[in-house]
């Protein structure tokens, strides 16, 4: 089965079992970020307590850590999620958003790295500054957003200029990666149909929307309507194995 079709079925499945996501994030978009998983059929959590967050990661299936706006408390709480994600045997994404302009985010990247997230997803100048290791199903955003694993690579073309101009939507665009983890076993199937959906919906949202402003409610209207027909029909994507 191509990952295209794949994709498909993946997000009728997150329809259908709602899994509950965990997210440590960046503290300017949680609300968006919430609602977009909802729209897309998941259950949000976003606590960043230390005293709590172990016991909202129990009883999540997947978990996000992004590092947008990182201190001593969202440290601890980060270490405290990957202990119980990693006891647990749940599977979490890392998005080290920023870590190029910070030399102790890019060490803590780092040191999150060497602890086994499924799925890493950043942008470019995000990449070249940390060493990834071979086991991590890597997701480099950009023009085209590009999926690489053992070998094999899906470069999805799908989205909208607009994307860029809302806040969030590159956090919520890690959310979704960590809401198709919670339902599919293998990370370089559940990022490829994640970043498709999204994409998809990003193309949705553009149609109708006039600017950043109506972009964000439209993303959110895209996701909810998003059927696993809309993928195969509207996916821009490539498949290559080497």
């Amino acid at each position: 089965m191509s990952a295209i079709r794949h994709a498909a079925g993946l997000l009728d499945e997150v329809r259908r079992r709602r899994p509950r996501v965990h997210c440590l994030m960046n503290g300017v978009v949680p609300k968006f970020v919430a609602d977009g998983l909802s729209a897309l059929g998941a259950i949000p959590s976003m606590t960043s307590s230390p005293e709590e967050v172990g016991n909202f990661v129990a009883k999540a299936d997947s978990l996000l850590v992004n590092l947008g706006t990182l201190d001593a408390q969202r440290r601890e709480a980060i270490g405290i999620a990957v202990n119980v994600a990693t006891e647990r045997g749940r599977p979490w994404a890392l998005d080290p958003a920023h870590c190029d302009y910070s030399p102790p985010r890019a060490a803590f990247a780092q040191e999150l790295l060497a602890r086994g997230p499924a799925v890493l997803r950043a942008n470019a100048a995000e990449f070249d500054l940390l060493s990834v290791p071979a086991a991590v199903v890597a997701v480099r955003t950009g023009k085209a957003d590009r999926i690489a694993h053992n070998g094999a690579s899906f470069s999805v073309t799908n989205g909208h200029p607009l994307t860029a101009l809302v806040t969030g939507t590159g956090c919520l665009s890690g959310a979704v990666i960590a809401a198709f983890l919670a339902i599919e076993p293998d990370p370089y199937l559940a990022a490829c149909a994640a970043m498709l959906a999204f994409g998809v919906a990003a193309e949705m949202a553009g149609k109708v929307a006039a600017g950043p402003g109506s972009f964000e409610p439209a993303l959110l209207d895209a996701l909810a309507n998003l059927e696993g027909a809309h993928i195969p029909t509207f996916a821009k994507a490539d498949h290559e194995q080497g």
